[in-house]
């Protein structure tokens, strides 16, 4: 019976409780409770009344406890959340796969679009599993901490969205020969040779972007600085 690290980690939190003061306790355990969304410093105030500078002075020694951090949120960066050093922020609070401490990477999106252009344009259509295949074998130079089905799906409907590239399905037969028929595969967009065009309302691109759960009308993620909503309302 494996019983021991659970006992040194209880053990631990009782130290560590026991060498916290009444007003390092009562915020650490606020902070806890809210897990992976975390707490602003406000609201902490708000719910404990804990005078301003004993609040300040135990967020400051619980951080170099290292028993909480904080961590930006996308919604308002001006505003550090506060979040016990056991959680990790819920994409929420980060923006999800595409942010570092709160920022959009803009690099990680151009190079992954790239790649998937480059091995589409080579294999003349390419499925989303073969292209995240591909990536594992540019190494950490390309992708230092790698790139996830999720993002690689997200990328390749942008693409659909921006034209660049179809969606299709697999025949079994030709350039599909080597995908299974039925099988959801892409190739580059025909630019010239048809003038069909989808239906307003059908063409809208929120329904296909992985950012819509996070888009409101004054955040940092809005309608108004969308650049494919205004090239739709354009259209």
């Amino acid at each position: 019976m494996n019983l021991l690290p659970g006992k040194r980690k209880r053990q631990d939190l009782s130290t560590l409780s026991a060498s916290m003061t009444n007003e390092e306790r009562v915020v650490y355990n606020i902070i806890r409770g809210k897990k992976e969304m975390g707490i602003w410093q406000g609201e902490i105030k708000r719910e404990t009344n804990i005078p301003d500078s004993i609040l300040k002075k135990s967020i400051k020694l619980l951080i170099s406890k290292t028993l909480i951090k904080e961590v930006v949120n996308i919604q308002n960066k001006s505003k550090k959340v506060l979040m016990a050093m056991d959680f990790e922020p819920s994409k929420e609070i980060t923006g999800g796969e595409w942010y570092t401490e709160g920022r959009l990477d803009t690099q990680l999106i151009d190079a992954l679009s790239d790649v998937c252009l480059k091995l589409i344009s080579r294999k003349k259509v390419a499925t989303r599993d073969g292209i995240l295949e591909w990536t594992k074998t540019l190494g950490s130079e390309v992708f230092p901490g790698g790139v996830s089905p999720g993002q690689v799906e997200q990328i390749l409907k942008v693409l659909v969205m921006e034209n660049k590239l179809q969606e299709v399905n697999s025949t079994g037969f030709g350039d599909f020969s080597s995908i299974p028929a039925g099988e959801i595969c892409f190739r580059l967009a025909k630019k010239v040779g048809t003038n069909v065009k989808v239906g307003v309302m059908a063409s809208i691109p929120c329904g296909v972007c992985p950012r819509l759960k996070f888009c409101t009308p004054n955040g940092i993620i809005s309608p108004t600085t969308c650049q494919y909503y205004q090239k739709w309302l354009d259209f």
